[in-house]
């Protein structure tokens, strides 16, 4: 989210190569296999929120802020408590680009000016660089002379691992990117460590420039529908001046024809652009302009903060403990895999989930139920619904608790079907945790492998393995509870689908239950003629009508009956038989903590 609303900017983050998106795959998911796990959890509904936790800190006291992302936190909280902007003693940004490009690369074609960063909140940025604090912007301009390059690379990877958090950093690390947010971190302790009043900075040279960030386009005071402070307001939001330099047209999108300059490959739009001006319109700001060269020219390491970076990672003082492996005497990998041999495998079934807790139960169910009825054999997981497809994570958990590591997992969409790969159209529907996605703080497999055995494979790719493993006349049962983006990609692919499919239940818990154990539940169903309206009208998007016009003939369950429902939902969670061979973490470090009771390789286990 941002000031202005919605998820305008979320649409310029690049997929990754797996089809998530990069702020879904940040920290390629290193935590999983490296970091040992703390007493302290996310919890979405006791979370405190950024404003509250920056509250509390400035109300102590003198504090700096060092801002590496977007910067509407800093923002609200500068305009919501403008008696704590004497506390806070400076800030440090990463991010803006004054006389270097901008680095939308998805988005160049309409503006070539923003970074990222101020970009995914330009009138935040506006906002904390005019509110009168002390400024030091790191951006494009200094963090472009600091790339990872193939020799820092190799030496890091080489002489610098001696700990943990060194170790671990250089499993994060993608050749080829920038050291932007460490960089500026960087050149803040220098700062601080220095004194700023000396002007000083062993890693990067510094300058004042009279700049400000642009949050819109001309001509001003024109309400194209596009400027969600002006738009549809008797009063612009914050108080804004109808006809100032915030009442332009606002960048509705990577796309955005306003933004678009017929035969030029340069957009016209700004937005996000920390523009060097003169005069009143501007604020002085300290800015780094590039990295200071290692005075070492033998170096393996040309940049000073490079040689610095390495031996702060690697000073024994405060030093990390412990990582995953180290944590627990007796740390092994186990992968369950059941033993199928001499039993009846019933009818196959994939199931097509979304990350909500219905689809959760509805997982742990199909798992339970006997496998001489159903046999799940892949899960696919809908990237555009319920939250973001980063906590597929969860369901690996989930299959790894209940013995079944053999089940396969694919990734699905981002986006709905038909919609730009990089748009945002229906994400306003996700529901938001406290002050974030629900999906936030989950993380999964290396983004950056294209290594087959560690690569996340998709939901295609789940789809077609599972289809080669038929026997001869077996066709898949689908139970769907999220968007149908996986199946209609799916019957897009491959026009014969269909032919393998013997039903699609659509329908959570229920949909499970009815498909598993439909005949005991004294049901009726019903056929109908329905259509489904997509006709991009919000109001009434995805309805699904009863028409006389239509040949679609569905089968509705009309009725059921609910107490034979619960009670065959409850006594199968409640059966022993199929039941979880890891009932919990707390379980599995306790496992960790004693030495394994089979002299085996100790890396699969068949139940």
């Amino acid at each position: 989210m941002s000031t202005a609303g919605g998820c305008r900017y979320r649409q310029a983050i690049p997929p990754g190569r797996r089809g998530g998106r990069l702020d879904a795959d940040t920290n390629s998911g290193v935590w999983r296999g490296f970091l040992p796990r703390g007493p302290r959890r996310y919890e979405p509904l006791r979370q405190p929120t950024a404003q509250q936790v920056m509250v509390d800190t400035l109300s102590a006291g003198s504090t700096t802020l060092l801002l590496l992302g977007t910067l509407t936190n800093a923002a609200l909280l500068l305009m919501a408590r403008p008696d704590l902007r004497r506390n806070v003693e400076r800030v440090y940004v990463s991010g803006g680009s004054v006389r270097a490009p901008g680095n939308l690369f998805t988005a160049y074609n309409a503006n070539p000016f923003a970074e990222f960063n101020v970009f995914g909140d330009p009138f935040a940025a506006y906002q904390v660089l005019h509110s009168g604090v002390p400024i030091t912007l790191v951006p494009l301009d200094a963090t472009n002379t600091i790339p990872v390059t193939e020799e820092f690379f190799a030496e890091f990877g080489r002489r610098w691992q001696s700990t943990p958090e060194a170790r671990y950093c250089f499993q994060s690390l993608d050749k080829g990117y920038y050291l932007w947010d460490s960089f500026a971190a960087g050149v803040a302790f220098s700062a601080m460590r220095n004194g700023e009043a000396n002007g000083g900075n062993e890693f990067a040279e510094l300058e004042y420039m009279n700049i400000t960030v642009i949050t819109s386009n001309e001509p001003y005071g024109v309400r194209d529908g596009s400027n969600p402070f002006f738009d549809g307001r008797a009063t612009p939001k914050f108080g804004l001046k109808d006809g100032g330099a915030h009442s332009g047209h606002v960048q509705t999108g990577i796309r955005d024809s306003f933004c678009l300059v017929p035969g030029s490959n340069n957009g016209r739009c700004q937005d996000g652009y920390t523009k060097e001006v003169s005069g009143s319109e501007g604020v002085q700001v300290r800015v780094a302009t590039s990295a200071t060269p290692n005075t070492d020219n033998s170096s393996a390491l040309d940049r000073e903060f490079f040689k610095s970076f390495l031996e702060v990672l690697n000073l024994p003082k405060q030093a990390g403990r412990f990582n995953i492996s180290t944590e627990f005497p007796y740390y092994r990998e186990i992968l369950y895999k059941p033993d199928f041999m001499n039993v009846s495998r019933g009818r196959p079934v994939i199931f097509d989930m979304d990350m909500s807790p219905g689809d959760f139960v509805s997982l742990i169910y199909l798992l339970k139920a006997p496998r001489e009825v159903i046999d799940l054999q892949g899960v696919l997981v809908n990237g555009n619904g319920w939250a973001n497809i980063a906590s597929i994570d969860i369901v690996y958990d989930i299959l790894h608790m209940m013995g079944r590591d053999d089940i396969p997992v694919g990734l699905g969409n981002t986006t709905a079907l038909c919609t730009p790969t990089l748009g945002c159209t229906n994400a306003y529907a996700i529901p938001l945790g406290s002050g974030g996605f629900i999906d936030s703080d989950t993380l999964y497999t290396p983004e950056s492998s294209d290594d087959p055995e560690h690569r996340q494979p998709l939901a295609f790719e789940v789809w077609q393995s599972v289809r080669k493993q038929l026997g001869p006349g077996d066709k898949i049962t689908l139970l769907t509870s999220g968007p149908l983006t996986n199946l209609a990609n799916i019957s897009l692919s491959e026009r014969d689908a269909s032919s393998v499919i013997e039903d699609i239940f659509l329908g959570e818990v229920l949909g499970a239950v009815y498909m598993v154990q439909g005949s005991d539940l004294k049901s009726s169903v019903q056929l109908k003629t329905i259509n489904v309206v997509a006709n991009t009208t919000e109001s009434t998007d995805g309805q699904i009508v009863i028409s006389k016009q239509s040949t679609k003939l569905v089968k509705v369950l009309s009725h059921f009956d609910g107490k034979t429902y619960y009670n065959r939902l409850a006594n199968s969670l409640a059966n022993k038989k199929q039941s979880a061979v890891i009932g919990s973490f707390e379980e599995q470090m306790a496992i960790w903590s004693r030495p394994p009771n089979n002299s085996g390789p100790g890396h699969t286990k068949f139940l």
